[in-house]
């Protein structure tokens, strides 16, 4: 699973950077999604969810603050 979501957020990313920013070439470096990712096997949880992406904005936040030193 790690993998296939992996693919398909770094070739998305590419997509986006050549289609809406105009870039050429691949933009090493930089992020464009979020870290981690979501994948429940045993149906939706809605409020599982929203824990999961509020803690995740959290972190990127905290990353985010790291990446300024």
């Amino acid at each position: 699973v790690a993998q296939i979501v992996g693919f398909i957020k770094g070739k998305s990313a590419i997509s986006i950077a050549r289609t809406y920013l105009g870039r050429r070439k691949n933009f090493t470096g930089q992020s464009f999604w979020a870290r981690g990712y979501h994948v429940s096997t045993v149906g939706r949880d809605e409020e599982k969810i929203r824990k999961y992406i509020q803690h995740q904005e959290q972190e990127d936040r905290k990353l985010d603050k790291l990446s300024l030193f």
